[in-house]
């Protein structure tokens, strides 16, 4: 893939997302600005983290140089047709967390592609499987982890998705933050249109 012409930019202060972008082999910069992650009441919530995602990328829109290509995301956890976010504390992490135990629920990302002329948004869904979860599982979780930063109040790679879930149906780097299939097939539009 050829991207050569291109500067990249994440507009992500994610951690796991950063760390994916460098096991893709990519280089990039991070650009950062607080956006508020508001969406419309009637949006469906299957549309939110596409949404989210191109607010975030348009906040950017009028800096981009010719060169730079700008990647922004969303990621959100929907339980029961509803949108669990970023816990705001240790109680409302707890409270998502016995939600999840023993359900699925649907992990779902947006991607927002930018420069100066194109834009690409695509989203990606992945299935979550819960076991039972004990309650002492789950305080130890939010003590020794503190996942307050984390859609859902918890991440797949740390101990309660490595004990807790049973399986999922799709890309676990989804589960992750960002749906790394998805991201790299939007990138070949772009180096083919180079």
């Amino acid at each position: 893939m050829n991207l050569a012409p291109y500067r990249l930019i994440l507009a992500s202060g994610s951690p796991r997302r950063q760390q994916l972008l460098q096991e893709l082999g990519l280089e990039f910069e991070i650009r950062l600005k607080n956006i508020e992650e508001t969406y419309p009441e009637n949006l469906p919530v299957w549309d939110v983290p596409a949404f989210l995602a191109r607010k975030k990328a348009h906040a950017f829109q009028s800096e981009l140089q010719e060169n730079e290509l700008l990647i922004a995301s969303d990621t959100v956890v929907i339980h029961e047709n509803k949108i669990l976010g970023k816990p705001e504390n240790e109680p409302h992490a707890l409270a998502m967390l016995r939600a999840l135990s023993g359900k699925k629920h649907t992990v779902v990302s947006g991607i927002t592609l930018l420069t100066s002329t194109q834009e690409l948004t695509e989203s990606d869904h992945t299935e979550v499987y819960f076991l039972e979860l004990e309650e002492i599982e789950i305080e130890e979780y939010i003590q020794k982890f503190q996942p307050l930063d984390k859609a859902g109040a918890y991440g797949i790679q740390e101990m309660l998705g490595m004990i807790g879930i049973e399986k999922i149906k799709g890309s676990y780097f989804n589960v992750m933050g960002l749906p790394t299939h998805l991201l790299w097939k939007m990138l070949k539009k772009f180096s083919s249109n180079s």
